[in-house]
C-alpha cells in the first residue's frame, strides 16, 4: 500500500536534513571555539597576564567560599555545649584543646576558658586577642581578592592600549580601513574580558567581607555571654 505523497516528502526531507544539521552545529561550535582561541592568540603578551588573573580569581573565590562556611567557622550550639560543660565542672584540658581546634568560634571560647582563673580583666583580654587574631584567619586572601578585581580592568585596558599602537603603527591597518576595523575590534576584546574578570571578583570580595562581618559581631556577642557566664555571678556577689 502505497503511503501518503506528503508524509513521505516530510519523511525524507527530515532524514536528509538531520545530519546536515548535525554538520553545521558542530561546525558552527568547532568554527567558535576557533575564532575564541584566534582572539586570544591575536590579543598578544598582554592577554596572558589576564588570564593568570582569572585563574588566580577563580581559586581564590571557591577556597575562601569553603572556608567561610558557618558550619566550618561557628557551628550551632558550640557555645550552649561549653555551657553546659562549664555548668557540670567538665572543663579540662583535653576539652579545650578539641575545642580550640574545633573551629575558630571555638579556638575563641577556648582562649576565655583558659584565662578564666585569672580574673575578669585577664579572661575579657585574652578573648580580644584571640578574636584579633581569628579575625586575621578569616579576612586571608581577602585583600588580594579585591586587588585582583581592581587590577583586572586594568590589564585589559593595556591590552586595548597595546593592541590600538600595534594596529597604528603598521602600514597593513594605516591603508585599509577594513583591517583597521577588525583590528580594532579584535584589541577591544582584552577591555571585555577585564570586565568579566573584575565584576565576579570584586562581587565575592563584597559578599565575604560582609561575610567576615557578621562572624565577627557573632564572636563578640557570644563571648560576651561566656564572659558573663564565667565572671557574672562571682562580680554581682562582690558588689554592695
Amino acid at each position: 500500500m502505497d503511503e501518503p505523497r506528503g508524509i513521505g516528502r516530510r519523511r525524507c526531507s527530515v532524514l536528509h536534513c538531520a545530519p546536515a544539521c548535525a554538520t553545521d552545529s558542530a561546525s558552527r561550535k568547532k568554527n567558535g571555539t576557533r575564532t575564541l582561541f584566534s582572539i586570544v592568540l591575536a590579543l598578544g603578551w598582554p592577554i596572558w597576564p589576564l588570564l593568570f588573573t582569572s585563574v588566580v580569581v577563580l581559586a581564590l573565590v571557591f577556597e575562601r567560599a569553603l572556608a567561610l562556611r558557618r558550619r566550618r567557622v561557628a557551628p550551632e550550639n558550640l557555645l550552649r555545649d561549653v555551657l553546659t560543660l562549664l555548668t557540670r565542672r567538665q572543663i579540662d584540658a583535653s576539652v579545650l584543646e578539641r575545642l580550640s581546634s574545633n573551629s575558630p568560634l571555638g579556638f575563641v571560647l577556648a582562649a576565655g576558658l583558659r584565662s578564666a582563673s585569672s580574673g575578669r580583666e585577664a579572661t575579657l583580654e585574652a578573648l580580644e586577642v584571640a578574636g584579633s587574631r581569628v579575625a586575621h584567619d578569616l579576612s586571608r586572601y581577602l585583600t588580594l581578592l579585591g586587588a585582583l578585581g581592581s587590577i583586572a580592568p586594568l590589564l585589559g585596558l593595556l591590552g586595548t592600549v597595546v593592541g590600538m599602537i600595534e594596529i597604528f603603527s603598521s602600514q597593513a591597518g594605516a591603508g585599509n580601513p577594513q583591517t583597521l576595523a577588525q583590528g580594532i575590534s579584535v584589541a577591544l576584546y582584552s577591555t571585555a574580558f577585564g570586565i568579566i574578570v573584575a565584576v565576579p571578583a570584586v562581587l565575592a570580595y563584597r559578599i565575604f567581607r560582609a561575610r567576615v562581618d557578621d562572624f565577627l559581631v557573632d564572636f563578640e556577642e557570644q563571648a560576651q555571654r561566656l564572659l558573663e557566664a564565667i565572671h557574672g555571678e562571682r562580680a554581682g556577689a562582690a558588689a554592695p
